[in-house]
């Protein structure tokens, strides 16, 4: 089934999973997981420590962006580096990010090139991923020479530009948040940083629900103390991929929206 015809909630459920794969070490569980997810052709780009999937199938093309790896130090400075700098397209981004997909940029965009128009075209990435995995769709969007990005599915991601860049995104971007996951409040909204795209909260239930305002702030603090109690410290926790397409695959089998 080609992805567009896929539900809204089933869709983000296939890009989680393939966010996920993009951490596998094996290649061969990497490349058997996406051929049950529908893709049999599977394309490693990696220069200097950035990473990034190709997966293919007859209809579609997924770019999946690696998140950061807290045994790499190419990611881990990638994340410190929140000095903001000007994108190559509008706007100011955070260098780190921009670094990472600087490196194996040409390779995406030549890879690409040769599919023009001939499948249609998805963004994903977790973490650091889902950073990059913005300024790529940017970029994609800003070239005419490029395929158009059909949707951009993010989880755990950090602000990745100022608000220049934001507003000239012009992607269809879906922002998964869990709870009181860290790396979604930063780098700071003080420094200039902004979020772009609809966000689709996950409460510390686990389950994907509108809450905003004080009943957010209530919801985080119970899951911040809910974490305690279980030995564990929210905020990181919240950040794992894993919890992401655990709470996002209930969500799909229920085949509803929001609570």
């Amino acid at each position: 089934m080609a992805i567009k015809d896929k539900t809204f909630a089933e869709r983000a459920l296939l890009f989680a999973r393939l966010s996920e794969i993009a951490y596998q070490d094996s290649s061969y569980d990497m490349e058997e997981d996406a051929k049950a997810l529908g893709f049999p052709n599977v394309e490693l780009y990696d220069r200097g420590g950035a990473q990034a999937y190709r997966f293919l199938s007859d209809t579609d093309v997924v770019i999946a962006c690696r998140g950061t790896q807290p045994n790499e130090f190419n990611d881990l400075k990638a994340d410190l580096k929140a000095i903001p700098v000007m994108a190559e397209t509008v706007g100011k981004v955070h260098l780190g990010f921009k670094q990472e997909v600087d490196d194996i940029w040409p390779k995406v965009q030549k890879r690409l090139g040769v599919l023009r128009k001939e499948r249609d075209l998805w963004f994903t990435g977790h973490s650091l991923g889902a950073a990059m995995a913005t300024i790529m769709a940017s970029r994609c969007e800003h070239d005419e020479t490029m395929p158009n990005v059909i949707e951009l599915h993010t989880y755990g991601s950090p602000r990745v530009g100022w608000g220049k860049f934001v507003r000239s995104l012009g992607v269809t971007h879906h922002r998964w948040v869990n709870n009181n996951d860290i790396v979604t409040r930063v780098p700071l909204w003080s420094m200039g940083y902004r979020h772009d795209g609809t966000e689709h909260y996950i409460n510390r239930n686990g389950k994907v629900a509108k809450v905003t305002g004080w009943a957010r702030v209530w919801d985080r603090l119970l899951g911040m103390i809910g974490g305690i109690f279980k030995g564990k410290i929210d905020n990181f926790s919240d950040h794992s991929i894993k919890q992401y397409v655990s709470s996002i695959g209930d969500y799909a089998r229920n085949d509803r929206w929001y609570l």
